[in-house]
């Protein structure tokens, strides 16, 4: 059977393993097959035209083939755009390619998504510091409604009654959406989930998303977190965990 070559895929890398003394195993987001795992051989040797061009955040067009689970990579090349981001931007970038490498299954095709990861990807590059929060919740909503563990932000989850535009509700991993009661430490008004709920659906959903959440940042991200670790099955996130412990430095 003849070993089937893809050409001129669009893809970021997510995560770099050592293979052998120079090679590396890559995982992989691409936009037609979704995550795949490539290897990269002699990449790690100084003469490799791969090893300037195979890093994290960077947009890339890869060639690779083969028909087992784990592929070899063929030509790489750098579209340009934006240089290497550094400090809480580059955590914030490790931090959505955590988010992938958990929630992802292997090729598993999820062009939306990825161009959604490509626009956080620009605000993370861009100096415009004040964007990135709204950006990264943006992302982690359209994360979990492309993969089906999103409720429908305009009802309740279990009774799917819909939202009082005044009464407060929380986002719980078990329950859903659900009106919320004392021992809930954040919650959003039924108005305010029905924005989310509207800007998910607009023609532009990552834009529009982005905008509902720069007005629900502080309320809305203890409820994501708390959902993304439940079904990343950790209490913390390792890039989570990671920041907690640069700033106790």
């Amino acid at each position: 059977m003849a070993t089937k070559r893809i050409s001129d895929e669009p893809a970021y890398v997510l995560h770099r393993y050592d293979w052998s003394e120079s090679s590396l195993i890559l995982e992989v987001f691409t936009r037609h097959y979704g995550r795949i795992a490539l290897v990269a051989k002699g990449v790690k040797r100084p003469t490799s035209s791969f090893r300037p061009i195979l890093l994290p955040l960077q947009p890339l067009h890869l060639a690779f083939g083969g028909d087992a689970e784990i592929r070899t990579l063929k030509a790489a090349e750098w579209m340009g755009g934006h240089v290497m981001p550094t400090g809480d931007a580059l955590m914030s970038g490790i931090y959505l390619n955590e988010l992938l490498l958990n929630l992802l299954a292997r090729d598993d095709p999820h062009p939306g998504l990825f161009d959604v990861y490509g626009n956080v990807v620009q605000v993370i590059a861009s100096e415009h510091g004040e964007a990135l929060e709204p950006a990264l919740r943006a992302f982690e909503l359209l994360l979990l409604r492309e993969i089906g563990w999103l409720p429908m932000l305009d009802a309740q989850t279990m009774t799917l009654l819909e939202l009082d535009p005044q009464q407060r509700y929380t986002l719980v991993p078990e329950g859903g959406l659900r009106q919320t009661n004392a021992s809930d430490r954040a919650s959003l008004s039924g108005a305010q989930w029905t924005a989310l709920q509207r800007s998910l659906a607009d023609g532009a959903p990552f834009t529009a998303t982005l905008r509902a959440c720069s007005e629900v940042m502080s309320e809305l991200k203890p409820q994501l977190r708390a959902l993304l670790n439940y079904h990343c099955g950790v209490t913390t996130l390792r890039t989570r965990q990671m920041m907690i412990d640069l700033q106790s430095l």
